[in-house]
């Protein structure tokens, strides 16, 4: 189990869901405190406005499935998959993945700050818009995704692999480019003055 941000421990679940068959559900403004789901599957899942607080998913099929405006605050996912899985305007604060996998996630808008993605394979996902502050992507594998107009502010990159990313519209402000590989990777023309002026550049008119 990888660690949560500064050693914090995750928070007891009090009631279990396991073994369930959530195939093709839609939910609408369900409301899950410290509950933990284990071997349920969600595949296809259609979730409007559902809140799901300091719950624990454990080996959880996510694959194909649509979250629009839902809530996982401070969750913590456990080798869970989310092949093909959308999240639009969802809140994610604090939420915790470990060995999880992600082919195709696609994120738009939303708050995902604080997570804790340390070492995920992301490779060509997608965040369009998405606020990431401070988020620990230490290590991340983000090979052709997308983090697009993205508040980096704050994250947690180093080591991760940033080769041919769209990095354009992001905030690259507290990026170092001597601890990640950005090889290939796509900025604009803002956020290369600010590349350069943290490797020290004295960038001019």
């Amino acid at each position: 189990m990888a660690e949560r941000r500064h050693g914090i421990q995750s928070p007891p679940t009090e009631t279990t869901i396991r073994s369930a068959d959530w195939d093709g559900r839609e939910i609408d403004g369900e409301s899950h405190h410290r509950v933990l789901f284990q071997d349920v599957d969600m595949t296809e899942l259609v979730d409007h406005r559902s809140s799901f607080e300091e719950c624990q998913f454990r080996n959880v099929r996510f694959n194909v499935s649509v979250h629009e405006d839902a809530r996982f605050l401070n969750c913590t996912f456990s080798r869970c998959s989310f092949f093909d899985a959308t999240f639009s305007g969802c809140k994610l604060t604090g939420s915790m993945f470990d060995g999880c996998t992600f082919g195709l996630l696609k994120v738009t808008g939303g708050d995902w700050s604080y997570v804790g993605l340390p070492g995920a394979d992301l490779r060509g996902s997608t965040f369009h818009g998405t606020r990431l502050r401070e988020a620990d992507l230490t290590g991340a594998r983000l090979e052709g995704a997308e983090l697009r107009r993205a508040d980096l502010s704050g994250a947690w990159l180093h080591g991760a692999d940033l080769t041919r990313c769209d990095l354009r519209g992001s905030d690259l402000s507290t990026l170092d480019p001597r601890e990640v590989t950005l090889k290939d990777a796509v900025i604009d023309p803002f956020q290369a003055t600010v590349v350069a002026g943290s490797l020290g550049f004295d960038v001019r008119e």
